[in-house]
């Protein structure tokens, strides 16, 4: 499963249902996979920010994106997050850019 798959299907799911298929996106989808737990969490709690949007399909625009991107970087000490890390992030975001 993919971002497009998740979006995709996500009005017909239940609220419930688009949690478990998020939770599954992040743990097993293989761009997640060098992210360490925390980093997964941060990156769960930003679609959970987004989820109605999501759900209906709408997406994250430019300026959601480059908000969270400045919000990350500037808290990315306090987070614990490396170079490395903001730009993998930013990379899973921009997946579900609409």
């Amino acid at each position: 499963m993919d971002s497009k798959d998740l979006t995709k299907d996500a009005e017909d799911l239940t609220d419930f249902n688009f949690e478990r298929k998020l939770n599954d996106l992040v743990r097993d989808n293989f761009r997640f996979r060098n992210l360490s737990e925390d980093n997964r969490k941060i990156v769960l709690d930003l679609m959970k920010k987004y989820k109605s949007r999501l759900r209906k399909g709408i997406g994250l625009s430019y300026s959601d994106l480059k908000n969270e991107s400045y919000r990350l970087y500037e808290n990315r000490l306090k987070l614990g997050l490396t170079h490395e890390d903001l730009d993998d992030i930013k990379e899973i975001l921009g997946e579900f850019k609409k």
